[in-house]
């Protein structure tokens, strides 16, 4: 694959000569220049800011079309399509007032269009946005996104469930890259720090057409920090103090550009102590120390861009067995514990050819999980490492159509180097290709795509050796179980094979009523996991065994989505059902192994169903104030089952409720914000058979902040304080329930971020 790519590039860029321009002005309604509006050129990272006089201008441009991006806060975004670049063209926009939400051109979709124009809804916010939310880590914040909720353990480690869907189902990406990390175990977090963070854009339902296998349940697709414009150097430092866990979490920061060259770092350290629950006692070892930096560099001129970025995070944490014990300050997580080392690099190539373009992103991931359960010396020790690629080409625009071909693969390499095995070494391939067409007249937009996968998964037989078992079990118990002692494995050879098709129509009803109707199919082939298991899954604390005759999972889901939004009023509704195949699940069997209970994996058809409605008032003429409202439900259930046989880890029907004040106070304080927020989370009643129900709770959370100007200094800060009244509550999700170990009590969070 490397050598057609470096072919293409190679024996085009000679081709590709051009010193194009683009410049332009940009006013607001009454023809006033406006000052300091962002325009920005995605998929060449280029961006720049307009003038005294509203003016901007980009050189050394390639040929082909563009899309670039005009963006002022009070302003709708304008994502103007520039077709065919000459040596000096020239484009004027006029920017129109709105009050409500900006809109944002949408990256993880096929044809980079903004939410307004795309067929898919598409959840967009600003890693900013969710910090000023007062969350201590990444996933807590994507949890207030309606229809998005994590498992927990404390509050080290967070999994995305989306719609009810979790683990392998809902695949990651950063950097433009997929995230492999062990995700199969409800104890791996997403090894991603949110700082270096742009943006999380997340699909909510199938996106196998796009992304190929684990996409069935939906995509977090994170963007990546802007490079600075052009002749600009841009230094910050942030920090975050957190009042519950004796946290801090330091941010520093520099980037600078060129014309051509582009150069960002930023270093990142996160420590905490155990948490503190509702009831003033500390959960023991909970603590965890996180380091993260994140580089990256482009390069781009007439003929091409490229961006290399690599990112570096090292997780050090404690797993909580013993519950309210020893009460310390301690940072220094204990045993049993984990270290999780990931290595992120990534390469984007973007070729031009006139009027169409080769997207090209290789990416390389090596995730190395050690888990310590006494001592120094790892019982785990887990190297995965993966490679993945990803081309689309970008046919040339014909009349209102717009096309896209692409190739995805994937080779990685699962290796074992401690004492214990959770799953075998083995060797997994990934190849898929798809198409898609976009087709648009009007206001109304048709899109629709057809895709082909195929995985091949080898593992290798291993034999426990005689050191994995109990020195205390007789002969005779030796020989009752040794079908299913923990670390034997037969070797396995499967392949999978899935297509899959995707059929998407959105259209203004009206100016301000818009309606989006798509029907997905998606899958998942089964994982190493619950092909292979046989053994104690600590994280879990069951005996797991898995099904070397697992079949494909296969879902089709139709969503529908409505949005209404004038000058001061936003309402949407967004529906969902969605039918699963072979669904995969584990079931206990009532036996027990070395102490614990014994669950296997099963397959069984299912059915989830739902949706999200909200509304965003802004009432006239309070212009400062704003009131948002969001109420979200799952059910899942097995679809051949009568009554209440629920499906496991579906989370509680939530109502989320914000009321927001924007302020300026004289020339020293603006952007400045308060907020109150009361989210009620009900009870969850409709679980599956060995679950136990959970009791609803509602938080209350208060926001401040804003821009702080003293002289000639400048910094932002935000103060939150989040369960105010220090509630003590056990989440659904949360992995420490089956413990009786609540979540955590009352934080209060300052940050402040300077720009140097």
């Amino acid at each position: 694959m490397k050598k057609y790519i470096i072919a293409l590039f190679m024996g085009f860029s000679a081709l590709l000569q051009a010193q194009n321009t683009v410049l332009g002005t940009v006013t607001d309604g009454t023809n006033q220049p406006i000052i300091g509006a962002s325009v920005y050129i995605p998929e060449l990272h280029k961006g720049t800011t307009t003038d005294a006089d509203g003016k901007y201008a980009f050189k050394n441009l390639p040929n082909g079309s563009f899309r670039i991006a005009f963006s002022y806060v009070g302003f709708k975004t304008i994502n103007q399509w520039i077709e065919k670049l000459t040596k000096n063209t020239v484009v004027n926009i006029q920017m129109e007032n709105a009050i409500l939400e900006i809109d944002e051109v949408i990256v993880s979709t096929p044809f980079n269009k903004m939410q307004s124009q795309n067929v898919m809804k598409v959840e967009h916010e600003s890693i900013e946005s969710l910090q000023q939310k007062g969350t201590s880590t990444l996933i807590e914040g994507l949890a207030t996104i309606p229809g998005v909720s994590q498992i927990s353990t404390g509050t080290s480690i967070g999994k995305p469930v989306i719609r009810g869907l979790s683990g392998n189902r809902v695949l990651v990406y950063s950097q433009g890259v997929r995230i492999e990390n062990q995700q199969f175990g409800a104890e791996h977090g997403l090894g991603l720090n949110d700082a270096g963070v742009e943006s999380v854009e997340v699909i909510k339902g199938p996106a196998s057409l796009l992304y190929g296998s684990d996409a069935m349940g939906g995509v977090l697709y994170f963007n990546p920090e802007k490079f600075a414009n052009a002749h600009t150097f841009k230094a910050n430092f942030n920090q975050k103090y957190f009042s519950n866990t004796l946290g801090s979490n330091a941010s520093v920061g520099l980037k600078t550009s060129t014309d051509n060259w582009k150069f960002l770092a930023r270093g990142t350290h996160n420590t905490h102590s155990d948490y503190k629950t509702g009831q003033g006692d500390r959960v023991t070892n909970s603590r965890y120390n996180e380091t993260d930096f994140k580089t990256g560099i482009g390069y781009n001129n007439s003929k091409f861009s490229t961006v290399v970025r690599y990112n570096f995070n090292k997780l050090d944490l404690g797993i909580p067995e013993e519950g309210l014990a020893e009460q310390t300050y301690s940072k220094d997580p204990e045993s049993p514990r984990q270290e999780v080392y990931n290595h992120l690099l990534s390469l984007n190539n973007v070729i031009y050819f006139g009027n169409s373009k080769l997207d090209v992103d290789l990416g390389y991931i090596s995730n190395n999980r050690m888990e310590y359960e006494e001592g120094n010396e790892a019982s785990l020790d887990m190297l995965l490492n993966t490679y993945n690629y990803n081309a689309k080409y970008h046919l040339p625009k014909t009349g209102r159509f717009e096309t896209v071909l692409g190739i995805q693969g994937m080779h990685q390499t699962n290796k074992n180097r401690g004492e214990e095995y959770l799953i075998p070494d083995a060797t997994t391939n990934d190849f898929g290709v798809f198409g898609t067409v976009n087709y648009e007249w009007g206001t109304s937009v048709l899109q629709a795509g057809l895709r082909f996968d195929n995985r091949n998964l080898n593992s290798l037989a291993h034999e426990a050796g005689e050191e994995e078992h109990h020195d205390e079990e007789t002969e005779e118990e030796h020989e009752h179980d040794h079908e299913h002692h923990g670390g034997d494995f037969d070797a396995l050879n499967r392949s999978f094979n899935s297509v899959n098709v995707s059929l998407g129509y959105k259209t203004n009803i009206s100016k301000e009523l818009v309606l989006r109707m798509n029907v997905a199919s998606g899958f998942r082939a089964p994982n190493l996991a619950e092909l292979t298991s046989n053994g104690v899954h600590h994280g879990t604390n069951r005996y797991e065994i898995g099904n070397a005759n697992l079949k494909t999972e296969q879902n089709l889901q139709t969503d529908i989505n409505l949005e209404y939004g004038n000058t001061h009023f936003e309402f949407f509704v967004n529906g969902f059902y969605n039918h699963i195949n072979n669904y995969i699940y584990t079931s206990p069997t009532g036996e027990i192994m070395d102490d614990t209970d014994v669950f296997e994996y099963v397959q069984d058809n299912a059915k989830l169903y739902g949706g999200e409605v909200g509304l965003h008032l802004h009432p006239h003429p309070l212009d400062w104030l704003h009131y948002e409202t969001s109420f979200e439900t799952v059910t899942g259930k097995k679809s051949r089952s009568v009554g209440s046989d629920f499906l496991p880890l579906i989370p509680a029907n939530n109502w989320n409720n914000t009321i927001r004040t924007e302020f300026k106070i004289k020339n020293w304080f603006e952007e400045g914000f308060a907020s109150l927020n009361v989210n009620t989370t009900f009870n969850q009643d409709k679980v599956s058979g060995f679950e136990t129900s959970s009791n609803g709770y509602t938080l209350v959370n208060l926001g401040f902040g804003g821009k702080v100007k003293w002289g000639k200094t400048e910094f932002n800060v935000n103060l939150n304080g989040n369960n105010l009244f220090d509630k003590k509550y056990i989440a659904h999700f949360s992995r420490l329930k089956t413990d009786g170990i609540p979540n955590i009590g009352r934080n209060i969070v300052l940050g402040m971020n300077f720009n140097l």
